[in-house]
């Protein structure tokens, strides 16, 4: 059971627009071993005048109960999009946590394609929250 709680979190960097929903996984959760599973679906859409790639991800993962990581990577979902101006690259991901509480944010570095500069757009901040706990 896909449980959805929050409003999606939307940020624009250079023209890239990063909009993210995060989702409860009741089904993929086991509150009772302290797994919290939660997935978030990533709209990334080029509102620029350029064509862009993104390159690679940063994320901050932070667990109420202390807990702090962060995950670095090529691409996205093994992909590393390309976006012209008005396109839109949607993907979902997920993240476990050991708290019924956490938040997440990070970078993704992208790549004009006319001239090779890079440039970091943000991720918006977003709340993972079971939602029995919103009560």
């Amino acid at each position: 059971m896909r449980l959805r709680f929050s409003i999606m979190e939307t940020f624009i960097t250079k023209g890239i627009r990063i909009s993210v929903e995060p989702t409860y996984r009741l089904e993929q959760s086991s509150p009772e071993q302290d797994k919290h599973v939660f997935s978030y679906e990533i709209i990334i859409e080029n509102r620029s005048n350029y064509v862009v790639q993104l390159k690679s991800r940063h994320w901050f993962i932070f667990d109420s109960i202390g807990v702090r990581r962060e995950v670095e990577g090529e691409g996205v979902v093994g992909e590393q999009p390309t976006l012209r101006p008005g396109e839109k690259f949607k993907y979902q991901s997920w993240c476990p946590l050991q708290s019924e509480v956490g938040k997440m944010h990070g970078t993704f570095m992208m790549e004009r394609k006319d001239n090779g500069e890079k440039f970091k757009v943000h991720i918006p901040e977003f709340h993972l929250v079971v939602p029995v706990r919103m009560n």
